[in-house]
């Protein structure tokens, strides 16, 4: 069944039972979004992290060639084919 079948489906039966139809699909869809980066910035700043501008400096220390963990590694050169 498909969304939009579920979705009918539902408006028919909220509207035999005199209850108020359900929202359309994909109507609070960037409400869900901005409540998913609030979370992870609230997670953040619980851990103790910078709660803006992780996502930036990750992929700055990647172009710069760093690592995606802290710890440091010690790197053995490749053999010459």
């Amino acid at each position: 069944m498909s969304v939009t079948q579920q979705y009918l489906l539902d408006a028919y039966r909220a509207a035999q039972h005199g209850r108020p139809t359900p929202p359309a699909p994909g109507a609070h869809d960037w409400q869900a979004v901005r409540e998913v980066r609030d979370y992870g910035r609230f997670r953040a700043v619980v851990a103790g992290r910078p709660a803006r501008g992780r996502v930036r400096a990750t992929l700055a220390r990647l172009a710069r060639g760093g690592r995606l963990s802290g710890g440091s590694v010690a790197r053995t050169p490749r053999p010459l084919p």
